[in-house]
């Protein structure tokens, strides 16, 4: 307590190398301290020679603190915690190599990859979305360890309906339909956050303000993916760690880790603090010993561009660097259907296969072209919504000479009657004439009007009279003449 009356300025800061959390003060202030004992008790102290000098990571200015009891001494040893997950997070962000290496060789984290692809023309507009992860506690638990990306990790893509085929990028083309590693799924856009959420809260721990989630976020440029999910309002835990690969990868290159290569854009040697893409950083992986980048991806049967795929190498990514022997993943074969090679003759997967529809755009159904060899059933026709009134005779107009038993031309489609019995129920419809059907009905009435009033005036027999002789309407008088 007396030593710490002499209120010492203190901050709070972790150690560049160990990451460790200390309480430190300035050597100025320690030189005070030793003029004030000799001023006020005529004593010289040496120099402590256990003074542990530490290298700040942090850059930026520090809040002073002034420790003069015990008391505010444990407070602020209390934070220490929370200064090492900020700490954490931001050594992690800036792809520093030994946190990321120890975060993986700890064993326990579950690391989950993402990739959004979106709209050139409108960023909010999401087009896929795809992830992989990883559960290293649980597969160390079981003996598999290092992870197999072929049959350890758990991935998934998500397509949305509202802009599939609809919407292309014209700089990076998408591939929605070429998803390597499982089948994808098309939902609207107003589930999809809901189904980001559940899968990113369902692997997350919960938050603290003083130990790091066991979940880390991991991204080829993972600032655009954070932005999207901030549109999308998906809660992130606080404690959240998110490694950003392009990043890491660079910061490997510039410390000497990835020895002398070239930059594949430029077939030059590689320039320090140059970032590759996440295509480039794949090929890189299959390097020869003499640091040449091969032209050719090591993954076969994977295409760049779709959040799936992209999603699986980045997590394959991170492995393989940080264990240059995992092996690659393999494609996994994919069920006869919607998007799959065998499944070109479906309406909504024609020419999206990986087979002959693999080197076009598939986003475009008009720009599609298949080869002479391949033959392509013809999609069923899709049916043509009907509004309930329209113009029959200029719209569904049946040909005025039809010719029994020809075929009809392949560039002008036949379109029979337009029956409304279908629609309305038992209605028939009538051959229009001249005149209007109103004017039919009113002939017809005026008719039986006067069929009508002919029988009322015809002469019928009436009853016999006094006289014996038929008697008229209006009653005679018996005498044997015909009534009024």
């Amino acid at each position: 307590e007396e030593f710490l009356t002499f209120s010492w300025p203190t901050i709070t800061i972790t150690d560049a190398w160990t990451g460790k959390p200390h309480i430190v003060t300035r050597l100025t202030s320690i030189g005070a301290f030793l003029k004030m004992i000799k001023t006020r008790f005529g004593e010289t102290l040496p120099q402590a020679s256990n003074i542990v000098q530490i290298t700040p990571f942090e850059t930026s200015p520090r809040h002073l603190r002034h420790i003069s009891d015990y008391a505010s001494y444990k407070r602020l040893y209390s934070t220490l915690p929370a200064v090492l997950l900020s700490a954490l997070k931001a050594r992690i962000k800036t792809g520093e190599p030994k946190a990321i290496r120890e975060l993986w060789e700890k064993k326990d984290r579950t690391f989950l990859a993402i990739d959004f692809e979106w709209s050139e023309r409108n960023e909010s507009s999401c087009l896929e979305w795809g992830y992989a992860a990883v559960r290293c506690g649980h597969l160390d638990d079981l003996g598999h360890w290092p992870p197999d990306p072929s049959t350890n990790y758990r991935a998934g893509h998500v397509i949305v309906s509202e802009y599939v085929d609809k919407v292309v990028n014209k700089h990076f083309p998408t591939y929605p339909w070429q998803y390597a590693f499982g089948e994808s799924q098309v939902v609207s856009k107003t589930r999809l956050p809901e189904i980001i959420q559940a899968i990113i809260s369902s692997l997350a721990a919960p938050d603290s303000e003083t130990t790091p989630n066991t979940l880390v976020l991991v991204a080829h440029g993972i600032a655009g993916d954070l932005a999207r999910l901030d549109e999308m309002k998906i809660r992130l835990p606080h404690n959240l760690l998110a490694i950003d690969t392009a990043i890491f990868e660079r910061a490997l290159h510039s410390s000497g880790a990835r020895g002398l290569m070239l930059d594949p854009r430029t077939n030059q040697p590689r320039v320090q603090g140059s970032t590759l893409s996440l295509e480039n950083v794949v090929r890189s992986l299959g390097n020869t010993p003499q640091g040449e980048v091969s032209m050719t991806s090591p993954l076969p049967g994977v295409t760049m561009h779709n959040a799936g795929n992209d999603a699986y190498l980045a997590l394959y990514v991170l492995q393989a660097l940080l264990d240059p022997g995992t092996k690659a993943p393999v494609p996994k074969v994919k069920k006869p259907g919607l998007g799959s090679a065998a499944g070109a003759g479906s309406a909504a997967g024609l020419g999206r296969g990986a087979g002959a529809g693999a080197g076009r755009r598939p986003n475009s159904m008009a720009g599609l072209t298949t080869p002479a060899p391949i033959v392509v059933p013809m999609p069923m026709p899709m049916p043509i919504p009907r509004p309930l009134s329209m113009v029959l005779g200029t719209v569904f107009e049946a040909p005025s000479t039809p010719v029994s038993g020809a075929a009809p031309s392949p560039r002008t489609p036949v379109m029979g009657g337009y029956d409304l019995a279908e629609e309305f129920g038992a209605m028939k419809i009538e051959k229009v004439t001249g005149e209007k059907t109103g004017e039919k009905r009113e002939k017809e009435r005026d008719r039986e009007k006067e069929k009508e009033k002919g029988s009322r005036g015809r002469r019928v027999p009436g009853k016999a009279g006094a006289g014996g002789s038929p008697v008229g309407v209006g009653s005679g008088n018996g005498r044997g003449g015909w009534g009024g």
